[in-house]
């Protein structure tokens, strides 16, 4: 699957929230953009998952459904980041129940222990590690029914080690969801791959993480290295609604 955003932009009442910009995110890799801190780089997020309609451009995905049931935002400041008084367990319940999953007590206490969470239950979530905290939203995020984009929203903003929200992305392109990262605090220089840029709409291609299935050839194939790849060039509409 892949959700392209063509020169999508975004007004608000009191001038430009995100200027044109264009990226491809697909199953099985991650893309990394970059912008500055603010509510500029949360409104691309929220476009590609169709919660807000683009002043211009398109939002498309290549699959029937709605952008909303395909894309989760996670962590957005102000959106979708819990409340940070409440404990783990319950920042858990609430979203399992969100996914539509076994959300009691028991069924709570059982996912943490699936995900070495358990000693954190009653830990407010503002006190939680940045690596875990990102690690068990992404989880949450991706327990939702048809989702099949993550989008983690400036997990930079927790922390200045890149490599442990990098990790978390990594694993689920890994296991075949496309994922992108909105970055803000990180100096581009700092990031892994070269990222898409708030603004811009020549971008460097998504990273592939998940392995290419090949015919047999009888011969024991070299171990893939993640590559990046230049998306084809698609024709752009200036108007339009998401998909």
């Amino acid at each position: 699957m892949q959700v392209r955003a063509d020169r999508v932009s975004l007004e608000g009442p009191h001038g430009t929230l995100l200027p044109p910009t264009s990226l491809t995110v697909e199953d099985g890799y991650v893309t990394l953009v970059h912008g500055e801190p603010g509510v500029g780089i949360t409104a691309l997020g929220l476009a590609l998952a169709g919660r807000v309609k683009p002043s211009t451009g398109t939002v498309t995905a290549d699959v029937p459904g709605l952008l909303r049931d395909l894309v989760a935002v996670v962590d957005a400041p102000g959106v979708s980041e819990p409340d940070e008084a409440l404990p783990l367990r319950v920042v858990a319940g609430e979203e399992l129940a969100l996914a539509h999953r076994p959300a009691g007590k028991e069924d709570v206490a059982r996912w943490l222990t699936e995900h070495d969470a358990a000693p954190f239950a009653g830990t407010r979530f503002e006190n939680l590690e940045p690596a875990l905290r990102t690690r068990l939203l992404a989880e949450l995020a991706a327990e939702r029914t048809g989702v099949r984009v993550l989008v983690l929203d400036t997990p930079d903003r927790h922390t200045s080690l890149v490599e442990t929200w990098t990790a978390v992305a990594e694993e689920h392109a890994k296991r075949g969801l496309a994922v992108a990262v909105l970055t803000a605090t990180t100096p581009a220089s700092a990031l892994p791959y070269p990222p898409a840029r708030i603004g811009s709409t020549d971008q460097p291609g998504p990273v592939r993480l998940l392995p290419r299935i090949e015919e047999p050839t009888g011969e024991k194939p070299a171990a893939e290295e993640p590559v990046v790849e230049k998306p084809a060039a698609a024709n752009v509409s200036a108007e339009g609604e998401p998909a």
